[in-house]
């Protein structure tokens, strides 16, 4: 029995996202490694001693240290086994392995002059507008590099993600004052080529990393992140004035409950909300 294949099958029969079935995989691949015998054999103490030895070592791409090893990560690794066990091999899965509690620090938020800052130090034009866009738009990392001609609408003034988080479309915002670096960019491309190109197809999530790396020494910043933008962006909306749903609809959010999380750094005294006492 091909346990990957049987899985893969099982899991766009389900509509999981395109990410979701790439991790999953991954994770039981490394088992597969780790415990090389039919799988008709698999049992739940071959998964736990999987677990234990992740969680004790991690794997050779990771520090050799069970500190390093994310909450995060060991909850993926679990649950992509719990699928495999019992969607695709019927087997009963009930380890006695707690979940991973994940420590839940406030990402940091940068104020709009560390944003221009930030924006100012990087040279590379392309870069800059990258940068520029993800803040301004509130995209992921992938969202961005992924972004292709087509799914630019400068009449409208949006943009679309396809296949974002949970391989859903939503639209976003271009900012006015990208709306001319946006339309020299892709002059002379197709609409289906990519906005932001690399060497093999689009930048990468890596060197984006590697972008803001470099512009947050330069700007004397705390290390910035390509979700730091995404951060700062739901902040600095939600402060403007505008309301939980259309910052959840901007941000691509299933439930409202995980744009709450922006809150806390939002500045009450920054919000630009009238009573409705005002205005009779």
């Amino acid at each position: 029995m091909d346990v990957l294949e049987a899985m893969k099958k099982e899991m766009l029969r389900r509509r999981l996202s395109r990410r979701t079935i790439s991790t999953y995989l991954f994770y039981v691949r490394k088992f597969l490694l780790f415990c090389p015998k039919n799988p008709k054999e698999f049992s739940k103490k071959d998964c736990r001693e999987f677990l234990m030895t992740f969680m004790e070592r991690g794997f050779k791409w990771q520090p050799k240290s069970k500190d390093d090893v994310a909450g995060s990560s060991m909850n993926v690794a679990l649950n992509a086994l719990k699928f495999m066990m019992e969607e695709v091999l019927r087997k009963s899965m009930k380890v006695n392995i707690r979940y991973s509690k994940v420590p839940k620090r406030q990402p940091l938020c940068l104020s709009r002059d560390e944003i221009r800052t930030l924006i100012a130090s990087i040279g590379n034009e392309k870069h800059r507008l990258l940068v520029s866009l993800m803040y301004g738009a509130g995209l992921r990392v992938s969202e961005a590099v992924n972004l292709r001609v087509q799914d630019l609408d400068f009449e409208a003034g949006n943009g679309w993600v396809r296949h974002g988080k949970g391989d859903k479309d939503r639209p976003f915002i271009i900012p006015e004052c990208l709306m001319q670096d946006m339309q020299n960019i892709i002059t002379g491309k197709q609409s289906g080529d990519y906005v932001f190109a690399g060497r093999n197809g689009h930048l990468t999530a890596r060197s984006v990393q590697e972008i803001l790396k470099d512009a947050s020494r330069k700007s004397g910043l705390k290390p910035v992140h390509p979700h730091t933008l995404r951060h700062s962006f739901a902040t600095h909306v939600l402060e403007s004035g505008s309301d939980i749903s259309t910052v959840q609809a901007l941000l691509g959010h299933g439930e409202v409950r995980s744009t709450m999380g922006y809150l806390h750094a939002v500045k009450p005294k920054l919000i630009r909300v009238k009573s409705p006492l005002d205005s009779i």
